[in-house]
């Protein structure tokens, strides 16, 4: 099966989505978000650095319970982000 290439939008939701992911990791350490949520901490790292820009849907929603994120606020915020909308102090609190 060939996969499509990703297009500048997709890459760009990437980036955004793991900035918000590390933005409401907080000081939380990456290795146990990654080892609560089951999944490897290089999967984390990839995820919130945009090398992983379409995650899994399961491994969205499993960072999303153990960092306390709604998925629909997340998505939102992700939204807003990309639209230039929400500062950078201002997605945290939104997605916290």
């Amino acid at each position: 099966m060939v996969r499509n290439p990703l297009t500048d939008d997709e890459r760009h939701r990437g980036l955004v989505l793991g900035r918000l992911l590390q933005e409401a990791r907080g000081a939380r350490s990456a290795a146990a978000v990654a080892l609560e949520a089951g999944i490897s901490l290089d999967t984390l790292r990839k995820i919130e650095r945009g090398a992983i820009v379409t995650p899994a849907f399961f491994t969205v929603a499993a960072l999303a319970r153990v960092l306390g994120l709604d998925l629909s606020t997340l998505a939102e915020a992700a939204a807003e982000h990309k639209a230039g909308v929400a500062g950078k102090g201002q997605v945290a609190s939104r997605v916290a």
